[in-house]
């Protein structure tokens, strides 16, 4: 089973944006914002690579996946 884990709350408490400066940024509503720091939505390539050109970083820094079966165990 892969779980998407994501990052993106810890960045924006680096950053001191709230839910909302993020949406207005990347052009998503503040509830898309919520559901992806949960993990209850996975963001399109477009929507990661948005929020990734916002923290100023790679794509990977901020999304990756937690499976098993990739790590081997």
């Amino acid at each position: 089973m892969s779980n998407l884990v994501n990052r993106v709350r810890e960045l924006r408490a680096r950053d001191r944006l709230s839910q909302e400066e993020l949406a207005k940024r990347i052009g998503a509503s503040r509830q898309t914002i919520a559901l992806i720091e949960r993990g209850d939505y996975s963001p399109s390539v477009l929507l990661a690579l948005k929020i990734a050109a916002v923290f100023a970083v790679q794509v990977e820094d901020i999304f990756s996946i937690q499976d098993e079966l990739i790590r081997g165990e």
